[in-house]
Formats: C-alpha cells, sequence, structure tokens
C-alpha cells in the first residue's frame, strides 16, 4: 500500500479501520483519540483523557481537548484532499466550555466549513455521550501543494 498515491478520504477511512488508536502511532499513542468515521468534508473521533492527560490540579489540561479538536478540523480538511496534497494549521481558536471528565469516552466531529484553492476553515466539537459540550473549535488550514 503506498500512503502517498491516497487521496486524503481514503487515507482518514483507513485510519477509522485501524485497531487502537489510529495505530497507536504518533499523537494518538499520547492522546487515545480514534477516527470513527470518515466521509467528504467531515470526520468523527472518540478519545478518552486518564490520568497522563491531568494538570498539577488534577484537571484534564486544555491540551487535551486542543489536541483532539486539531486532529478532527485537520482531518475533516484532509478528506477533500487529492493524493499527494497536505495542509498544516494556520490558526486553532479553542472554547473551553467545561472541564473535561476523567477516563469518559468523548467524541470530536469535525467538518468543513469553507474551502478555497489555498486554505479551509472547519470546525469541531468535543461532546460526551449525552452530548454535553465540552469544547468547541474552528481551525484555518493552508492546503500545501496544487489542489
Amino acid at each position: 500500500m503506498n500512503l502517498i498515491k491516497m487521496t486524503g478520504l481514503e487515507l482518514m477511512q483507513m485510519g477509522a479501520n485501524l485497531p487502537g488508536n489510529m495505530g497507536d502511532r504518533g499523537i494518538a499513542s499520547v492522546i487515545p483519540m480514534k477516527i470513527t468515521e470518515a466521509e467528504q468534508g467531515r470526520v468523527s473521533f472518540t478519545a478518552r483523557a486518564d490520568e497522563r492527560h491531568t494538570n498539577p490540579m488534577g484537571a484534564i489540561h486544555g491540551g487535551f481537548a486542543a489536541t483532539v479538536l486539531d486532529a478532527a478540523t485537520g482531518c475533516a480538511v484532509h478528506t477533500l484532499l487529492p493524493a499527494g496534497i497536505g495542509f498544516g494549521t494556520v490558526d486553532l481558536n479553542v472554547k473551553m466550555v467545561r472541564p473535561v471528565p476523567i477516563n469518559e469516552e468523548l467524541f470530536a466531529v469535525g467538518e468543513v466549513i469553507d474551502r478555497t484553492r489555498t486554505s479551509a476553515i472547519s470546525q469541531a466539537m468535543l461532546k460526551d455521550g449525552d452530548g454535553k459540550i465540552y469544547a468547541h473549535a474552528t481551525a484555518t488550514c493552508r492546503i500545501l501543494g496544487r489542489a
């Protein structure tokens, strides 16, 4: 399998079918998150904060939510890109709504809300199973290459 020849959507769909946390590679080895669905302009993740993600006061560090939301917004953009074209997050704005719970499965859905030839804007929310929002983010991504 040649990853460079796969579209962004194909890569994200492959990630949804890997065992564990996106194959337990890279950032997913530190932040337990998993792609569960991918379609054009939209991805879904599950994530679970644990003791490794606490700050000195014992609460979940805000970087946990920011990292999951960065992944969700970026991966949503990636689903729109052809093979061999990448992206980079230029701007990530995260609003923390309430403290992230420890050892509870959370869900993040990222979706593209605008796309041009050179950039895309996406958003994502981190929620629990009841739909309670813990954090919201918007991101601007630069498309790298000729998309």
